[in-house]
């Protein structure tokens, strides 16, 4: 997204954009008229990276056009980030600059915010890191932590991290009433924009709010979904296939003291073939009775952008309801026009998890025939 396209006082303009083009891409399917959730203007990530780039004595974040990787642009005033991440960008540049120990060799620097303050920065190196840069690190994690508490760096280079403090941050959500904490790894998968993720999360539930049984999820992640919808359903199977997002997904749901929900660590094609009887899985005896044996009547999919595979879609079409969160409309769209023969669709929402981008990233429930 290059900076110029940040536009707050034209956001209303461009969002209407957005939704009259993800509308019309919908438009075969007849959905019914889109629930519209905005992002906050400005101040809305809580992710950002930067390259770092070193001219004499100065040192400046920096970001580059697409197809132009040679030409840095020196990045000054970053308003999408969230406002802890601006108000910390212009004093830890100043003090990595003075600092020859902590410069030397810096490649990146990574911020990780959440809307319960706390913060996480990684400073990436092409060196290997010593005794010398860990004490000048802890120096600057007190400097820092005096503008942002609670507070960590973690330092990076060629199979090497140090962690000065903790290597994730604790997020709390506001849900329904109730108050979820996420426990959020540094450099794993996280919503980066927080606002937005609670509506998305709040209007999965509303859509769950009906539904009798039990729930299999796929691409479970953390647990950002999973914790809230475990509400509504007498047991939920939640599967993933990244090992650190199991790990905090487990520590979630111990943080939280959710008991309906069973963890697997499974890929959606090795669920479908699961669910289809075509190969048994070790893992899935960590269950606490056979798969077969669930009530499972409502499927949760908040897939990657390269949307579900066509046998789990065709799996999917076996399940009475059907709640798919989507990050790019169009693989949403071809997987509907298989899930259209056999499901239709009943609700319909967008998401503006990335102002000022093409991006809209959609909720759909279909129903079975």
């Amino acid at each position: 997204m290059p900076l110029s396209s940040v536009k707050p006082k034209q956001y209303a303009a461009l969002l209407l954009k957005k939704v009259n083009a993800t509308g019309h891409l919908m438009a075969p399917f007849s959905p019914p008229p889109p629930e519209i959730y905005p992002s906050r203007p400005s101040g809305f990530r809580l992710r950002a990276e930067f390259r770092m780039w070193h001219e004499g004595d100065e040192l400046n974040y920096v970001m580059f056009r697409r197809g132009e990787p040679k030409t840095p642009i020196a990045i000054t005033n970053f308003i999408i980030a969230d406002p802890c991440i601006q108000r910390l960008m212009p004093i830890l540049r100043e003090h990595l600059r003075n600092n020859s120990t902590l410069r030397h060799k810096l490649f990146q620097v990574e911020f990780l915010a959440t809307l319960s303050g706390e913060m996480l920065i990684t400073l990436v190196y092409h060196r290997t890191l010593d005794t010398e840069w860990e004490d000048a690190a802890e120096a600057l994690l007190g400097v820092l932590a005096s503008h942002a508490p609670p507070f960590s760096i973690i330092g990076r280079s060629r199979k090497q991290k140090i962690v000065l403090g903790k290597d994730f941050v604790q997020e709390t959500l506001p849900i329904q009433g109730h108050r979820f904490r996420f426990r959020q790894y540094e450099q794993a998968f996280s919503q980066p924009n927080g606002s937005v993720n609670i509506h998305m999360i709040e209007w999965a539930c509303e859509q769950a709010a009906m539904a009798q049984g039990d729930l299999l999820e796929l691409y479970c992640g953390n647990g950002n979904f999973t914790l809230p919808l475990s509400l509504h359903f007498d047991n939920v199977i939640a599967t993933e296939l990244s090992k650190s997002s199991i790990r905090a997904a487990r520590e979630n749901l111990l943080e939280n003291g959710i008991k309906n929900v069973q963890l697997v660590r499974l890929s959606a094609e090795e669920v479908t073939q699961a669910m289809n009887a075509e190969r048994s899985f070790r893992r899935l005896a960590e269950l606490q009775k056979p798969l077969d044996q669930y009530r499972l009547s409502t499927l949760f999919v908040d897939p990657p952008r390269a949307g579900l595979d066509e046998n789990t879609v065709a799996m999917a079409s076996q399940f009475p309801t059907i709640i798919y969160i989507s990050c790019n409309p169009v693989t949403l769209i071809e997987n509907l026009q298989t899930l259209s023969k056999s499901h239709r669709l009943v609700s319909f929402a967008l998401f503006d998890q990335f102002p000022y981008t093409d991006h809209m990233e959609c909720g759909v429930v279909l129903q079975h025939l």
